[in-house]
C-alpha cells in the first residue's frame, strides 16, 4: 500500500513525497483510514514504528476547512515530554508545509508570554505538556471548549512521570463531543482503564506485541565485575565499534556529567542531556548532536521516548534501566525506520541480575552476552578491582579519624544523601500533585 492509495489530499501526498516516504508503516496504515472516518483511535505499537506520523498526517486535512479563534484552539496534542512535543510540531510543519494551519507549542522552559501572544492569534493545532497547559489555563490564557481533535502521545510514559491526575482533569474540561486518538507503546492496567475512560468504540491497532523490542537491534549484555569499570569496559567497546553517533543512558542524573567528562578525556565529543537543564541548553544538545557536531549524546529518560535521530547506529546502557519498559524505549532509539542498529547494556553481577531478569521477562526474549573481553573474566579484573577497594579503604580510614577528632570541636561529618534519581525530564513541567 501507498499513501496515495490513503486519500489524503494533494497537499499531504507531496509534502510526503518530498520527505521520501511512499508507504505507511502498519501503525500508519490502520490509523489514517480511522482517524478519517472520525472515529476514536487507540493505537499499539513500540517505539519508532511511525507513531507520530499515523494521527499528523491525517489530523492535517481533518483540519484544512475551518479557522481558529483567539485563545480556542481547534485541537489539542499531549505529550509527556518536551522534545517529543517539539518533534510533534516538527511533523505538522513538514507535512503541512502546503496548508496554512497556525500551530503553537506550549511547553516549560520557554517564554510564557510568547506562547500566550501565539495563543492570542488563534491555532489550529496546540502541542503542549500537561504542566504548562494547566498553568495557562488556570490564568485565564486558552480555552478549552472548541477542542475538535484530542491526542494523547505516550500514554504509558505519561503514567510513568505522574501525569495522569493532569490528563485526567484536561480531558474533564473539555468538550465532550470530539475525537479521541489515543497511543501507547504498552498497555499496563491503568493505561487499559484510562482508554475505556477517555475513548468511544475506539478502533484498537496493535501493529507488534506489547513490550517487544525491534529485530533490527542486535541486543548485547556486558558483564562488568564492578561499577568502578564501567569507564573502561565501555571504551574498549566503543574503540571495537563502528560508532557513527550514540545515546548513553545512566539512571542517575548525577552520573551523567561524570560519563561526559570521562568521554571528553578520551577526546570523544559528547554533551549531557537531563532534565534539569535548561529547555535552551537541551534544545542546543539535540540540534547538534543531529547536526553531527556531536557524537554521543549522555542522558536521563528524557530522550528515550519519542526522540527521533535517523540512522543512529548504537545505544548503550551505562546502567541497566530500573523499570523493565524502560528497556524497551531505550534502545528504541536505534534500528528506526527500517535501519538496523546495536544495543550494549553494562550490568555488575549480583547488582543488576534482577533488573536483567525483569527485561528478559517483559521482552521474552534472554539478551545475548558478549563474548570476550574483561566482562568474562572476573579473575582478570579482580587485581585492578582490589586495587581500587585498597585505595578506597584508606581513605575511608583516614575520614574516620578526621570524624573522630572532629575538628578538636567533637562535630560529626556531615551525612552524604543517596544519590538522586532521574527526574524523567520534568524540569519546569512538574505534574500537578508534585507541585
Amino acid at each position: 500500500m501507498e499513501f496515495k492509495e490513503l486519500g489524503l489530499s494533494e497537499g499531504v501526498l507531496k509534502a510526503l513525497n518530498e520527505a521520501g516516504y511512499k508507504e505507511p508503516t502498519p501503525i500508519q496504515a490502520g490509523a489514517i483510514p480511522a482517524v478519517q472516518m472520525c472515529r476514536d483511535v487507540l493505537g499499539l505499537a513500540q517505539t519508532g514504528t511511525g507513531k507520530t506520523g499515523a494521527f499528523t498526517i491525517p489530523m492535517i486535512d481533518a483540519l484544512a476547512g475551518g479557522r481558529a479563534k483567539a485563545r480556542m484552539p481547534r485541537s489539542l496534542i499531549l505529550s509527556p515530554t518536551r522534545e517529543l512535543a517539539a518533534q510533534i510540531s516538527e511533523n505538522f510543519e513538514k507535512y503541512g508545509k502546503y496548508h496554512p494551519l497556525s500551530m503553537a507549542l506550549i511547553v516549560g522552559g520557554t517564554s510564557m508570554n510568547d506562547q500566550i501572544a501565539r495563543l492570542d492569534k488563534g491555532v489550529d493545532v496546540l502541542i503542549a505538556t500537561p504542566g504548562r497547559l494547566l498553568d495557562l489555563f488556570e490564568r485565564g490564557k486558552i480555552l478549552l471548549a472548541d477542542i475538535k481533535i484530542l491526542v494523547i502521545d505516550e500514554a504509558d510514559r505519561m503514567m510513568d512521570m505522574g501525569f495522569i491526575p493532569d490528563l485526567e482533569k484536561i480531558v474533564s474540561i473539555l468538550p465532550p463531543m470530539r475525537q479521541t486518538l489515543f497511543f501507547s507503546a504498552t498497555m499496563p492496567n491503568e493505561i487499559k482503564k484510562l482508554a475505556d475512560k477517555f475513548l468511544n468504540n475506539p478502533k484498537q491497532i496493535t501493529v507488534s506485541p506489547p513490550s517487544s523490542t525491534s529485530k533490527n537491534v542486535e541486543q548485547f549484555l556486558v558483564k562488568v565485575p564492578h561499577r568502578r569499570q564501567k569507564q573502561q569496559r565501555f571504551y574498549q567497546i566503543y574503540q571495537q565499534e563502528d560508532v557513527k553517533n550514540a545515546f548513553v543512558f545512566c539512571n542517575r542524573k548525577r552520573d551523567i556529567n561524570d560519563v561526559c567528562r570521562f568521554m571528553k578525556s578520551k577526546r570523544i565529543k559528547c554533551s549531557p542531556m537531563h532534565g534539569d537543564m535548561d529547555q535552551s541548553e537541551r534544545t542546543a544538545a539535540l540540534t547538534k548532536f543531529k547536526a553531527d557536531e556531536i557524537q554521543i549524546l549522555v542522558c536521563s529518560d528524557v530522550a528515550a521516548r519519542g526522540l527521533d535521530v535517523q540512522g543512529m547506529s548504537h545505544v548503550f546502557n551505562w546502567d541497566v534501566p530500573f523499570n523493565a519498559e524502560d528497556y524497551v524505549h531505550r534502545i528504541g532509539r536505534t534500528g528506526r525506520a527500517g535501519a538496523t542498529g546495536r544495543a550494549f547494556t553494562m550490568a555488575v553481577p549480583g547488582d543488576d541480575d534482577k533488573l536483567v531478569v525483569n527485561i528478559e521477562k517483559l521482552t521474552g526474549t534472554k539478551i545475548p552476552l558478549l563474548d570476550g573481553g574483561a566482562e568474562t573474566s572476573d579473575e582478570a579484573a579482580a587485581p585492578s578491582v582490589r586495587q581500587h577497594e585498597r585505595h578506597h579503604n584508606r581513605h575511608e580510614k583516614r575520614d574516620r579519624k578526621k570524624r573522630g577528632r572532629g575538628g578538636r570541636s567533637g562535630k560529626s561529618a556531615p551525612v552524604v544523601e543517596e544519590e538522586e534519581l532521574n527526574d524523567g525530564g520534568f524540569g519546569d513541567d512538574v505534574p500537578a500533585f508534585l507541585r
